[in-house]
């Protein structure tokens, strides 16, 4: 790196403070919070994709392709379930969230049972959330000090203090806006990337030539996840596909941090459109990055010069990157084979992935603490009271992810899977009250706490004393649990249910042609990989 790449990342950090002080004028919760309901379906949808894919994809994922043992073109089966979870939340999920008006998803809970089921979800989410959010920036600064040289202290505390100033500011507009400009800065350091690697392997050709075969096979139908402990049984069409809908189903429509993102909506044609865009646009950006993955994999193995620089880089941190040789493939290849300038575009884009991430973390979990607990206190608050209250607890709750970080310890594996393991104990019961209290009439809320406390010690379990069920199975294994105890409780134990919210339904035939359509459209393609790249 020289003067030129510290110049654009100087730029880059200044740039994000000042979205923050642009959009710093929030007079409502509406406004701090939603964006005063204003937002279109495009900047939206980058957003939400900014938040999902920016935290780590751009480090982990590729390496997961290229270098991790068992990986390959498999990862594109985490895409599978996402049109189907879309379908599935356009019709039968967001249209009644969003008709209640509220701010925080899990009041919507509350209307529908009591405050203990509301609380019961809210404190697990602001736990769930912070803890994955620190792993995150943690392993990131990281990768920055063993690359870059940047101290790893120094490297969070400059993640941390621009994403909270801009974030305190500006509220969830900052947010948004700040999403959509490093979601095109993550997209183009992939693209960049993925043809100076080609470039450095002599060329598409040759790339295909010496590419591992092993690692080209995406689908496989004979793997359930059963098993996987002792054969390698994990990322199987079947667990990816029904473990993919009910993660996605809770991620996009009942973690805060993205429900925040459809409750911004002008108006349900806007979540429409951005419920679709997400179905539709994810794959194709995840097959951009898992074929970068495999260029600087492959390359890694025909430059000897590439496999000594990241074995030198691993081993003088390797107390720190224990377990994390493969995320520094994609940082290592950015320093050694990037012209400057190009160098420090792509350790913005690094930064971007992180602050994307963190920024979404500290308004959603903000918003959660405020309309959960904060106003219960005092639901008298007068609007300027209740947006510096705000933004002092997004202040709170980035230092709460920044001390995570902080503290992260040591993590096996690439961080991708780690947090996706860390949310998948949750997801399935979070999203399994949502459908309790949306489409069921009789279930009541002892019921459905029951369940959901029943639902997560369940995952809690198959992950300590049950490693051959792949992980991805307990979305779905959490949810159908909570939902099978919370509804057998209800029955045995009589209490009246609250039966008074409006249960809205939206007739999206239309829709669900095109991502069903879709669905199958990326599952043949994905089956077709091997033959594309022979």
């Amino acid at each position: 790196m020289n003067y030129v790449d510290y110049i654009i990342i100087v730029v880059y950090l200044v740039g994000f403070l000042g979205i923050g002080y642009f959009f710093k004028e929030n007079k409502s919760s509406g406004d701090y919070f939603l964006g005063g309901r204003s937002m279109g379906w495009l900047p939206l949808s980058l957003s939400t994709m900014a938040t999902q894919l920016s935290a780590i994809s751009f480090i982990s994922a590729p390496a997961f392709v290229g270098l991790k043992e068992g990986g390959g073109l498999q990862w594109l089966t985490y895409e599978f379930g996402v049109p189907l979870a879309m379908a599935f939340l356009l019709v039968a999920i967001i249209p009644s969230l969003y008709k209640s008006g509220i701010v925080s998803v899990y009041e919507y809970l509350e209307k529908r049972f009591d405050a203990s089921s509301r609380l019961l979800i809210s404190f697990v989410f602001q736990i769930s959330r912070s803890v994955a959010t620190g792993v995150m920036v943690y392993t990131m600064a990281l990768i920055l000090q063993a690359t870059v040289g940047v101290d790893f202290w120094i490297s969070i505390l400059i993640i941390g203090v621009i994403t909270l100033i801009y974030s305190f500011q500006g509220g969830m507009k900052a947010v948004i806006w700040g999403d959509v400009i490093q979601m095109v800065i993550l997209f183009l350091g992939i693209i960049i990337c993925l043809i100076y690697g080609i470039s450095e392997l002599g060329g598409f050709e040759n790339f295909l030539t010496h590419v591992d075969k092993d690692r080209i096979t995406a689908v496989d139908f004979s793997k359930w996840g059963f098993n996987n402990a002792d054969q390698g049984d994990e990322f199987g069409f079947w667990p990816m596909v029904i473990g993919g809908f009910f993660l996605y189903a809770s991620y996009y429509g009942t973690d805060q941090t993205q429900s925040q993102r459809l409750l911004s909506a002008k108006g349900m044609p806007t979540i429409k459109k951005l419920l679709l865009a997400n179905g539709l646009f994810r794959f194709p950006l995840t097959l951009t990055y898992c074929i970068m993955g495999l260029v600087l994999g492959t390359l890694l193995l025909q430059d000897v010069g590439f496999q000594e620089m990241m074995d030198s880089v691993y081993q003088s941190n390797i107390d720190s990157l224990e377990g994390k040789r493969a995320d520094l493939m994609v940082p290592v290849f950015i320093i050694n084979y990037l012209p400057n300038g190009v160098i420090g575009i792509l350790i913005v884009a690094i930064m971007s992935a992180a602050m994307s991430s963190l920024s979404s973390t500290v308004n959603s979990l903000s918003a959660v603490t405020m309309e959960d607990f904060v106003k219960r206190f005092n639901p008298d608050m007068g609007d300027k009271k209740y947006v510096w209250s705000s933004r002092l607890l997004s202040l709170f709750w980035g230092l709460v992810c920044l001390f995570f970080a902080f503290f992260a310890g040591k993590i096996e594996g690439t961080v991708i899977e780690v947090i996706n393991k860390i949310s998948s104990i949750f997801y399935g019961p979070i999203l399994a009250a949502f459908i309790l209290a949306i489409l069921t009439k009789k279930t009541h809320a002892l019921g459905a706490n029951i369940g959901i406390i029943v639902g997560v010690v369940f995952n809690m379990y198959l992950w300590l004393y049950v490693p051959e069920v792949f992980w991805f199975w307990w979305n779905a294994i959490g949810c159908l649990v909570t939902v099978v105890v919370a509804m057998l409780v209800s029955y045995l134990v009589k209490k009246k249910a609250n039966e008074g919210l409006e249960v809205v339904y939206y007739s999206g035939k239309k829709e669900i042609i095109i991502l069903a359509s879709f669905f199958l459209f990326i599952v043949v393609l994905s089956m077709s990989l091997p033959s594309i790249f022979s």
